[in-house]
């Protein structure tokens, strides 16, 4: 019995084993595509996780929850205003006019210094060519801050123009507003579709942001032509994305149009159905791990030793 359950242990340690190397090899080549610029990184509130303020050591604002507590002086709102953030922001912007948010996310964003995400320092050292960021902080534009490129930040609610984004270019120093037929396309591409305040504020936080912003997103009105021809044939790796929320969802679904197959990966540790479903709908492949497991592939801090059980 002890020989057969000495058997059993180690056979059931040597599928723990592959397992671990199957995911280990799988976020390698996660890894090797980003580096490459096959993968395009696609960052969500989760990344933002252990960022503090350097002033009082508070958590930043990331996620539809504590956006909503922090706008409202750290108080929950009504149970249907607690909801999703969009929602609480319309209301605030009925009651206290549009500038109300704004002025909340350029204080949060703008004038409020973070610790440094270890995400970012990571992209920071790799400068992939393109990346899509739907947070509205400045922490991949500082990521940038010595090598010229080009952001894109989504605008809702502007009278004299069709398009729904802003292009402003960086050329080491400062950003210059232009059109989409001035880009210097070899520069890399930061895509914030819900705004940042840098170089100045445009966000897109609001229902009728939203509403606005993704009516002409499926038209085709909020991406840069230049950039529906360069997005055909990529994938992406979802970052810090819980495949939740109707907005995030609805902003994805265009944001990935015209990629290959399979569109891409979500690391999501411990999946609800809901979110299964999702994703198989748009036939991304779902990675019960989280950021913090990529980033201890691509910089490992220690290795782990193995036991010969005769695998």
């Amino acid at each position: 019995m002890a020989h057969v359950l000495q058997k059993h242990n180690a056979k059931h340690y040597c599928n723990q084993l592959r397992e671990t190397n199957v995911a280990s090899t799988q976020l390698s080549d996660l890894i090797e595509g980003i580096k490459s610029g096959k993968i395009v990184p696609y960052l969500g509130p989760g990344v933002l996780t252990g960022v503090v303020s350097k002033a009082d050591g508070s958590a930043i604002p990331a996620d539809s929850d504590s956006l909503i507590l922090a706008m409202n002086g750290g108080k929950p709102m009504a149970p249907r205003l607690m909801f999703e953030f969009p929602r609480a922001a319309m209301d605030v912007e009925l009651k206290r006019g549009r500038k109300a948010v704004t002025r909340f996310l350029d204080t949060t964003y703008g004038e409020t210094e973070w610790t440094r995400a270890p995400i970012h320092d990571w992209l920071a050292t790799l400068l992939p060519p393109y990346v899509i960021d739907i947070n509205r902080d400045i922490q991949l534009q500082d990521s940038y801050a010595n090598t010229p490129h080009i952001l894109i930040r989504g605008i809702a609610r502007i009278a004299g123009t069709d398009y729904r984004f802003r292009i402003d270019q960086y050329d080491g120093e400062k950003y210059s507003e232009i059109e989409q037929t001035e880009v210097d396309t070899s520069l890399p591409v930061l895509f914030k579709p819900t705004g940042s305040p840098k170089p100045d504020a445009t966000y897109i936080a609001s229902d009728a942001d939203f509403v606005d912003y993704i009516t002409e997103l499926m038209g085709g009105f909020a991406i840069p032509d230049f950039l529906k021809q360069y997005r055909k044939g990529k994938q992406y790796l979802f970052l810090g994305m819980r495949m939740l929320r109707d907005t995030e969802r609805m902003v994805l679904s265009d944001m990935v149009y015209a990629a290959d197959t399979p569109p891409g990966w979500a690391l999501i540790p411990e999946p609800t159905d809901k979110e299964r479903r999702f994703c198989a709908t748009k036939g991304i492949e779902v990675i019960e791990a989280d950021w913090t497991d990529l980033l201890a592939e691509a910089s490992p801090v220690a290795v782990a030793a193995t036991a010969d059980v005769g695998c």
